[in-house]
């Protein structure tokens, strides 16, 4: 099968036959991710227990939250990368070594200093189990991989949504250590059972990694969000200039050496390429709307409908049983109706989700409104995923870990940055729940804007 965007001949390693152990194997990389995707929002609900308990500022409490997006947006490209020349498995067994023992430091943390640093540890691995669970699935399911691929994949938006909540759970009746002590365990039986049930395959032969392109990616990913995350104080304010403008000067470094490299650590094909400069758009945005924006939702609630705290939690319950509820049938669905469709109706369910948040009716149930909203949004998600993840996978079939390792550098650099415009916004409004309402509406203004990008990618019917 060729590569259907860049014309050249894909290698020999793309499976033909299904494992016969292909449903354990998925159990297995599943559990990884979910444990990886859930520790990115779990801490959410920790933070006024970190802050009191080790004495720290809320600003730095916040970065352990800050710092995990920042150390996935740096590993997810470069595990892709690794993935595809040095084997999936043995990134994912290190991503799970480095996630559990990382997460065992954290909960021995004496200061806030300590738990920032080793949550960008365990972050990196973390970051590295999306590409190489990715590939896995589609090395061990042939044929069917477009389904188990897109079923997979929906696994990390529930992750995220489930966090708080679990993260609640621990906080009120153990302790804040409690919510990294739980994955010690989880992450042993993953080591094990990863060791003895993933399969090998074969490999691309091996290239020198671009270091170069490597510093040049993770120094403009750093500072770029970095200054997002402080653009609360001001566009003027030297904490969101300074590191923007290092931001700038590093994008002109990393795409000048891209161009000019021999093996770039990111082919240009891949950021602009036909189809793939699309996707990536469509993932920035799916990022900030779905990841991003949806993590504000209990604020909203908080702010806007006067709830209380657990029940402003509970709001995305609604959100991720839609996802659930849908999710199966849209992967059964891909190969009668491509990728267009679902993403299509995925994107303006999403839409109308926030509409109706930023628009409620006079004298309503705030608290059942937006369980509404939220859980129409979670069905847009649920629609949208599976079809989304397949259209990026199939332009490139032979590389797979690369291109999931990119979507997941997209996706949550959006995220980072809806959260950072939206709550600097919030921040410097004498209302900050219209404001939020308001920034709903841009943000699905924009996503409506974006469905001609949809159909500028290929759409082939049928697996891939």
């Amino acid at each position: 099968m060729g590569m259907r965007s860049i014309g050249v001949t894909a290698p020999v390693d793309i499976p033909v036959e299904a494992s016969p152990r292909r449903h354990v194997v998925f159990a297995v990389v599943a559990m990884g991710l979910f444990m990886a995707s859930m520790d990115q929002t779990i801490v959410a609900t920790a933070l006024n227990a970190i802050q009191t308990d080790l004495h720290a500022e809320l600003t730095w409490s916040g970065w352990t939250i800050t710092i995990y997006s920042l150390g996935q947006i740096i590993a997810m490209p470069l595990a892709g990368k690794l993935g595809d020349h040095f084997g999936r498995k043995k990134v994912f067994l290190t991503a799970a070594f480095v996630f559990t023992a990382a997460s065992l430091a954290c909960g021995f943390a004496g200061n806030i200093y300590v738990l920032v640093a080793l949550r960008a540890v365990q972050a990196l691995g973390g970051g590295a189990f999306l590409p190489s669970a990715t590939g896995i699935i589609a090395d061990h399911y042939g044929p069917a991989r477009d389904r188990a691929v897109g079923m997979f994949t929906s696994i990390f938006p529930i992750g995220g949504i489930l966090g708080p909540i679990l993260g609640g759970v621990f906080v009120t009746y153990a302790s804040w250590r409690t919510i990294f002590f739980v994955n010690v365990p989880i992450g042993i039986v993953l080591l094990v059972l990863g060791w003895r049930l993933i399969g090998e395959t074969a490999r691309k032969p091996a290239e020198r990694i671009d270091i170069r392109g490597l510093l040049l990616l993770a120094s403009l990913m750093l500072t770029a969000m970095y200054g997002m995350t402080n653009l609360e104080h001001g566009v003027a304010s030297p904490w969101f200039l300074v590191p923007i403008l290092f931001a700038a000067l590093f994008a002109w470094l990393f795409v000048r050496h891209t161009v000019r490299a021999r093996a770039p650590f990111i082919p240009m094909m891949l950021l602009r390429g036909k189809g793939f400069g699309a996707m990536n758009v469509l993932n920035l945005l799916f990022g900030g709307a779905a990841i991003g924006f949806g993590a504000l939702v209990p604020l909203y609630a908080e702010e806007r409908f006067h709830l209380d705290a657990l029940s402003a939690g509970t709001v995305l319950t609604a959100r991720g049983a839609g996802v659930i509820c849908v999710a199966a049938l849209a992967v059964l669905t891909l190969r009668r109706l491509g990728c267009r469709i679902p993403m299509t109706v995925g994107f303006a369910l999403i839409v109308t989700g926030f509409a109706l948040m930023a628009f409620p009716p006079p004298n309503t149930n705030g608290y059942l409104w937006l369980m509404m909203a939220a859980g129409i949004t979670g069905v847009g998600m649920g629609v949208s995923v599976p079809a989304s993840n397949n259209a990026g996978l199939q332009l490139a079939p032979d590389q797979i870990a690369s291109i999931a390792g990119l979507r997941g550098m997209f996706r949550q650099s959006g995220s980072i940055i809806s959260v950072s415009v939206m709550t600097a916004v919030a921040t410097n409004s004498a209302n900050p729940a219209m404001a939020q309402a308001h920034g709903f509406i841009v943000l699905s203004v924009l996503m409506l804007a974006a469905v001609p990008l949809i159909y500028t990618i290929p759409d082939p019917r049928g697996n891939w």
